[in-house]
């Protein structure tokens, strides 16, 4: 089963994604997403003209080896290029291999651990009635679990905030839109939305939140324990993760849940986290991460510390990304959830899935391999668009963190 082609397709319906593909000498063929949000070509150009020429002749069935081929045999290790490359290559193969013996990747994973993958949506408003008419409409839709997010008063523009309620893209424009952040406004008002939630929609549902790493340790601690009361399901990304040692100040003060992990790319990058019972749920994905290969490692580890999965599942991952988180979910068996945004029209087009969304859950379908498809007769109509995440200042005109 030698692969006998690799290309690395750009495209942008909707949004920018990057995909490999590889072909075996027998014709079957397998999905990557190397998709690096504001960073696409980086990682093209990578797999492009230092990846894919290493990969012609290798046997497609060795996974384990051409992963640690790529890791270490680069000597450059780790960084979100060379994971997210690695990743991309790891994905294609699996999915290869569950094509070559005829099952959905789950089952080369040990099958089945839950009839379904728990999801949860993204709800938001520019004030909070807005927002819980957003929660609501989730909730109508059968979903089980929803994030709730709302604008702060004073600020004009804020992660997680957005006209279209099933998906959201922050990355635009031809240079960085750069936003104004204050930190105290929003620890006042956001427990004011997460009690407001709960007062008037009860606590039959699993609410979380999102940070998005713009809180100190302490100021996060402090939000933490503000919310207890609201039962959340997690608090997301308090504050960045570079120290990890950091988060002990935020378990000292509350008994909120805490996840972490979208921006990680390795299992070192949430080893004390996890060893020290440091967070609840670690939230990395399998293309970010070095794919399924390296992120069951990761989930072998959690589980032995009560740290559960919650994989990042934002629009900025193909469905590529997202079908291989779901055959992950469903067979690992410290899964805690998974999050879901709609891809546009455009996107499912040119990316054919076999995953199902049913009465608050996922189903990853029961095709060989992935379950995704890649029509490249369509790609021409989207071609790659320069966009970048945004940039935020506080009102000092510093730099913090978006």
């Amino acid at each position: 089963m030698k692969i006998v082609d690799a290309k690395v397709f750009v495209c942008s319906p909707g949004r920018n994604f990057v995909t490999l593909k590889l072909t075996t000498e027998s014709g079957l063929t397998g999905l990557g997403d190397a998709t690096l949000n504001g960073r696409e070509l980086a990682v093209a150009s990578y797999l492009t003209d230092h990846v894919c020429p290493l990969l012609i002749g290798r046997d497609a069935g060795q996974i384990e080896d051409i992963w640690q081929y790529l890791y270490k045999g680069a000597y450059w290790r780790r960084g979100p290029v060379t994971m997210n490359a690695i990743g991309a290559v790891d994905l294609a193969l699996w999915d290869i291999k569950g094509k070559a013996a005829g099952m959905p990747v789950y089952q080369l994973l040990g099958g089945k651990a839950r009839d379904g993958v728990l999801v949860y949506g993204h709800a938001n408003g520019g004030d909070i009635p807005s927002t819980l008419r957003a929660v609501e409409g989730f909730l109508e839709r059968g979903y089980l679990a929803v994030r709730a997010q709302t604008l702060v008063p004073g600020l004009e523009k804020m992660y997680g905030i957005t006209k279209e309620q099933l998906r959201y893209e922050p990355a635009e424009g031809e240079l960085p839109l750069e936003t104004v952040w204050e930190t105290r406004p929003y620890l006042e008002f956001v427990p004011k939305l997460l009690h407001t939630v709960r007062e008037q929609l009860g606590f039959d549902f699993h609410l979380l939140h999102d940070v998005h790493h713009r809180l100190t340790p302490i100021e996060a601690a402090e939000l933490g324990k503000r919310v207890e009361d609201c039962s959340l399901f997690w608090l997301e990304d308090p504050t960045p993760a570079e120290l990890q040692e950091s988060f002990r100040i935020i378990r000292r003060h509350t008994t909120t849940p805490i996840a972490v992990g979208e921006v990680f790319n390795t299992i070192w990058d949430c080893q004390q986290l996890i060893t020290e019972q440091l967070i609840d749920y670690i939230r990395m994905d399998a293309a970010h991460s070095g794919g399924i290969t390296h992120l069951r490692k990761i989930a072998a580890l959690a589980e032995l510390y009560n740290v559960r999965t919650g994989c990042h599942g934002a629009t900025d991952l193909s469905p590529v990304c997202l079908a291989a988180a779901l055959h992950f979910d469903i067979s690992v068996p410290n899964f805690g959830i998974q999050e879901y945004m709609h891809h546009t029209e455009e996107t499912d087009a040119v990316f054919p899935h076999a995953y199902h969304f049913e009465a608050g859950y996922l189903h990853p379908g029961e095709e060989p391999g992935l379950g995704v498809k890649l029509d490249e007769s369509l790609l021409e109509r989207f071609p790659y668009k320069r966009t970048y995440l945004p940039v935020a200042r506080l009102r000092d005109g510093s730099v913090t963190n978006w």
